[in-house]
């Protein structure tokens, strides 16, 4: 009975077709590049077969510009080697270090990037230790050595890129669309919920979590060019998307922000009330007309409070005007979301010409950098580098150049993470499980086997359950280490030798570089979550201080795509980190509206007249002295000194002309105020006094 309750309890995984294909294909692909290699006479032909698997992406044209940049990041990092061997051979400290320093360097720029193209520079660092540091022993032929990686290498990209995209590819476009039609349905859904009332900590953790997506589509939409589609939307149209995307955030948090003041101010005005029910309407239905959209916008026109010397601008008065600003921006956003995202879902049947000039707008959208992290982490391989080079060295060891390659790999591999250590172990436990693997087919299959049709069978059973868990993303972390342990121990060349010593050194080798990768990471890199977020809000308040100081100029798409960026790297930290009060009182979201505001208020600033802006000034200055203490961990200036520096210039330009101007300073002057001081008695004109 027991036994029957628990095989009813246990499901057998079910088979899923995509990764079957995916897998088939990388095997494919593997045993043309390995058959073509010992046709060319490739001193090393199992470098192409690695390189299969290594290059392999279930998306298609994510796979083929990760061909391009590995073929460019081979050819550089095979340069240096070339320079750097025969330069320092004879000194081998100061080629150890050289290699290391040129590794450590790449590895640097490449953190720095966080795009695709940042694989060009991890992988010229680590490739100039896989050909430099066997090629201590043989100076003289590191140029053939050099020659032979490049040329193995392409082999197996262009094998990998063959297969991949003829036989059953997947479009980026496809992967692409359905990120755009998740945030779309969720962004609605919470522009409905938040315009009605209906928002509460669930919904803002599924915000915050979310705002990754729009980094994710970023990235995503880097492959585009490269892949298979034939209907590719204009990469233009991508990026109007992604930055009318990244802006539903923020101002869906600013209009929450402003009926929720006025629900505590007494009330939402009936007009704006039915206002909101309407638009929560609209935006529940993703067919409606751009004529609606267009309605809307005009009703918040019509709402929008006259302010003058007849009209003071009281407290309510203000938020309301705050309010029907921007949720006229939102449906703005909204609309042109929905227009954007039907055309680059259907390019060839879509027009967007009432948006060329969204369109043809080339903003450039920066991500997050952390030189500090990236300096931390390129110092952690320089040190593992050099401890296995120093080992080596000493004792002589001949297996040393391998310890010291995989010391560069695997230090490389993980630097994007904040605690790499876990991630070490995983790979080097699952390194050691494929070594019997290994020693089955070196030592009991693989003399047995004479011909390639009989070696394709042999690898088949193996590579193909691998290639399949490889395809699984929660499962790649354990299928890399088993292929490139057992592909890389098999060593396949046109002659086949099995020396059980060289075996086990090599392996032991390479296990020492994991090793000395993951004991250096611990020394110099590892860091906690907590530690890593504070990091992360403090970079954003810094930017809110230069922004706010005038010491840097930015526009509002480059503001929000690097702030929505530190908000997805900052929500998965803040969940796993130990309570903090300083973490816990932290809101991202809330810096990224306050830049807003100071940007809106600098741009408005420069038409207002002398005494205007010099109010706005000081409101600016004290709030870029607030953030660069935050920042620095110092304590600010009282809330009342800076509060009392944003009234001031809400009184002051509420004195200036009537015009577009007025308005504008005003609506970015009660944003901050809300913003910054959201429990603060309503602010008080001097005419209303």
């Amino acid at each position: 009975m027991t036994g029957a309750v628990a095989g009813a309890r246990w499901k057998p995984p079910s088979l899923q077709p995509a990764y079957a294909l995916f897998s088939l294909n990388s095997f494919v692909a593997a045993m043309l590049a390995l058959y073509i290699g010992f046709a060319m006479g490739l001193p090393r032909p199992y470098w192409a077969m690695l390189t299969v698997y290594i290059t392999a992406q279930p998306l298609t044209g994510a796979l083929r510009s990760k061909a391009l940049f590995r073929v460019l990041g081979t050819v550089l990092g095979a340069s240096a080697a070339v320079v750097l061997v025969p330069t320092f051979i004879n000194s081998p400290f100061a080629l150890s270090l050289a290699m290391a320093a040129w590794a450590g360097g790449c590895l640097y720029i490449s953190l720095l990037d966080r795009t695709p193209r940042a694989y060009v520079f991890m992988l010229a660092g680590y490739t100039c230790a896989i050909i430099g540091f066997p090629s201590v022993t043989a100076p003289g032929a590191v140029f053939e050595t050099a020659i032979a990686r490049v040329e193995e290498i392409t082999l197996g990209i262009g094998c990998a890129s063959l297969v991949h995209t003829v036989f059953f590819p997947r479009d980026v476009t496809v992967a692409l669309n359905g990120k755009i039609a998740v945030y779309m349905a969720d962004a609605q859904r919470w522009i409905a919920g938040a315009l009605l009332g209906r928002h509460g900590p669930s919904e803002e953790r599924e915000r915050r979590r979310l705002a990754s997506d729009v980094t994710e589509l970023q990235v995503l939409s880097t492959h585009l060019p490269f892949d298979t589609s034939n209907l590719r939307p204009r990469a233009r149209a991508v990026r109007a998307l992604q930055d009318r995307l990244s802006i539903l955030l923020p101002l869906l948090s600013g209009v929450e922000d402003r009926l929720d003041g006025l629900r505590e101010a007494g009330g939402l005005p009936p007009a704006l009330l039915e206002l909101a029910v309407d638009t929560a309407a609209w935006a529940s239905d993703p067919d409606a007309p751009r004529q609606a959209a267009l309605d809307l916008m005009a009703r918040c026109e019509t709402l929008t409070p006259p302010l003058g010397p007849e009209a003071p601008a009281d407290w309510p008065t203000l938020l309301t005007l705050s309010a029907t600003t921007r949720l006229s921006q939102l449906i703005e956003a909204l609309q042109e979301s929905r227009e954007l995202s039907a055309f680059v879902a259907d390019p060839g049947e879509r027009s967007v010409e009432h948006l060329d000039a969204v369109v043809r707008a080339r903003a450039v959208r920066p991500l997050h950098r952390d030189h500090g992290l990236a300096a931390l982490s390129a110092l952690a391989l320089v040190m593992a580098v050099l401890a296995c080079c120093a080992f080596w060295i000493f004792t002589a060891w001949p297996e040393g150049a391998v310890a010291a390659m995989m010391a560069t790999v695997f230090s490389s591999f993980y630097a994007t993470q904040d605690d790499p250590a876990p991630a070490l172990v995983g790979f080097m436990g699952w390194t050691i499980v494929s070594m019997p693997i290994a020693a089955l087919y070196l030592f009991a299959i693989l003399p047995a086997i004479d011909g390639f049709p009989l070696l394709v069978t042999a690898l088949a059973p193996a590579f193909l359950v691998m290639g399949y868990f490889q395809a699984d993303p929660r499962q790649m972390g354990r299928a890399m280490p088993l292929i490139l342990g057992v592909a890389g121990a098999l060593s396949l060349q046109e002659v086949f030798t099995a020396d059980f010593p060289a075996f086990l050194n090599s392996n032991l080798a390479q296990i020492a570089g994991i090793g000395a990768a993951l004991s250096s990471t611990q020394l110099f890199r590892t860091i906690s979550a907590g530690w890593s977020a504070r990091r992360l809000l403090r970079s954003g308040w810094r930017d809110i201080a230069e922004v706010a100081a005038a010491r840097r100029e930015t526009s509002r798409e480059r503001w929000t795509s690097a702030m929505l960026d530190r908000l997805g790297l900052l929500t998965p930290r803040l969940a796993s980190a130990e309570p903090d009060e300083e973490l816990q009182a932290a809101n991202a979201l809330v810096d990224l509206r306050v830049g807003l505001n100071v940007i809106d208020l600098k741009t408005v600033r420069r038409t207002l007249a002398p005494a205007s802006g010099a109010a706005a000034d000081a409101a600016l200055g004290a709030i870029a002295r607030l953030y660069a203490l935050r920042a620095s961990g110092r304590p600010g200036p009282s809330d009342g000194s800076v509060l009392a520096s944003i009234d001031a210039a809400m009184r002051e330009i509420e004195r200036a002309p009537l015009g577009p101007a007025r308005q504008q300073g005003l609506v970015a002057l009660a944003g901050l105020r809300r913003t910054l001081f959201p429990a603060a008695a309503g602010f008080s004109s001097e005419a209303a006094a």
